[in-house]
């Protein structure tokens, strides 16, 4: 029997308990036993363990659209991989079409093996001392897919290792592995939105405030566009950092714009605030960005991307523009006062972020943490110390949840319009006379 958090927000939770088989070599589960609250439900006699388990899923989003249901003053989200993967739309090369959808790194280790070989990836390992193995039982002993860790070393090594190859045998050069590597990730990366995507309806609904308060920001540290296409297909205004002219160039001014509509009369002094509006910042950079002539410029398929490639340095690449601006941005959001950070599919893994996100939880009263990631439970050491608060206060909510289905049950607020409170509707036909 074990036991597994699929919501945990201090004193609230929900849990399930999987109860195996007792035959001897036999791992199967039979049964759930579900705890709200630390209590163990008590159910009907004759409950499935599947309806067991429908139940504890509908508790789960029962209990995080009613924290949701609280209006937030600063709303944003940041997103990892986990927003992207499984998420694309083929696309048509030449006469072929290809299946083209988001990717996790292990993935993306086999798609590099695929691409330059085997044996050509084998020797790389070798000659910048990737050692990391795993062997499962009854196979050959196999890489650990750490394309991060393998790009650190390569990176470390590049400029002072040299291969000597075996007679006959082609000769590996690092840096011209790396490049082919980087054009793997850039690839994978380009996507399109396919039509059942979770990215539009959750734009739709996060943006459903008060025109008054601050425009909902999203932090996303994937290099896709998926975002950007959700926003223009539903004619959303995205404030990114880049100019409104052509060529759009960046600026972290541009930050500070926002829509209004100036109503030709001046009697009125206050701003009216269009709907339909959210920041975007993208830290790790942009399969659509690129440098021309010292300045930073978006534009469909650059000959060279900006992006800081999955490696141990991209800390230390934040510190450049235009990534630099960006992770700014992110550290002031998280120490304003009534913030909610939602956190999706975000692995806890990259230094620079766990670290702003620690100093909010730590010194900020009023920000409250939303982790949503496939599995909560304690997976990895710069989890931890986060999963160990959320038992104990509650301020930390964590959500076993995928993006697509936390899309679909993310609660549809009451679409704000700054001229409802200002409406009065009469009805002239409900005389008692007629």
């Amino acid at each position: 029997m074990g036991k597994q958090y699929i919501y945990l927000n201090g004193k609230k939770s929900v849990e399930i308990e999987s109860i195996k088989s007792d035959q001897e070599g036999v791992d199967e589960t039979i049964d759930y036993n579900i705890y709200i609250d630390d209590n163990l439900h008590k159910f009907d006699e004759g409950t499935t363990h599947d309806g067991k388990l429908k139940f504890a899923i509908s508790k789960k989003r029962e209990k995080y659209a009613e924290f949701l249901n609280n209006q937030f003053e600063n709303l944003v989200v940041l997103t990892g991989a986990g927003s992207s993967v499984g998420i694309g739309k083929d696309i048509l090369c030449g006469e072929k079409t290809i299946e083209r959808k988001g990717r996790l790194l292990a993935q993306l280790w086999d798609d590099v093996k695929e691409i330059i070989s085997e044996e050509t990836l084998h020797e790389f390992c070798k000659l910048v001392k990737y050692e990391d193995k795993s062997k499962n039982e009854g196979e050959d002993e196999q890489y650990v897919k750490n394309l991060e860790k393998l790009l650190s070393l390569a990176n470390i090594s590049k400029n002072y290792v040299e291969h000597i190859p075996d007679e006959g045998k082609e000769k590996v050069v690092i840096e011209n592995v790396i490049k082919k590597i980087e054009e793997v990730i850039k690839t994978n990366c380009t996507l399109k939105l396919p039509e059942n995507a979770p990215h539009t309806l959750f734009i739709e609904k996060i943006t459903k405030r008060k025109v008054t308060l601050p425009r909902a920001k999203i932090f996303t540290l994937n290099y896709d566009t998926l975002f950007e296409q959700a926003g223009r297909k539903k004619n959303f205004t995205i404030i990114d950092g880049f100019s409104f002219s052509h060529p759009r160039t960046f600026s972290g001014r541009n930050f500070e714009l926002d829509i209004v509509s100036r109503n030709s009369s001046r009697v009125k002094e206050e701003d009216n605030f269009i709907q339909k509006v959210f920041h975007l910042y993208k830290p790790h950079g942009s399969v659509d960005w690129t440098n021309e002539e010292n300045q930073i410029i978006q534009k469909d398929e650059p000959d060279k991307s900006l992006m800081i490639y999955p490696k141990d340095s991209k800390y230390e690449s934040s510190y450049e523009q235009p990534y630099f601006e960006m992770m700014s941005r992110f550290q002031q959001n998280v120490r304003n006062e009534n913030t909610l950070l939602i956190c999706i599919g975000f692995s806890f893994n990259d230094k620079h972020i766990v670290t702003a996100i620690v100093e909010a939880l730590e010194q900020n009263p009023g920000f409250q943490l939303m982790v949503v990631n496939k599995g909560i439970d304690n997976w990895s050491k710069s989890f931890n110390p986060i999963f160990e608060a959320a038992k104990i206060h509650n301020n930390i909510v964590l959500v076993d949840e995928v993006f697509d289905d936390f899309a679909k049950y993310y609660p549809d607020l009451k679409s704000y319009n700054q001229e409802d409170a200002k409406k009065i509707i009469l009805n002239l036909n409900n005389s008692k006379h007629e």
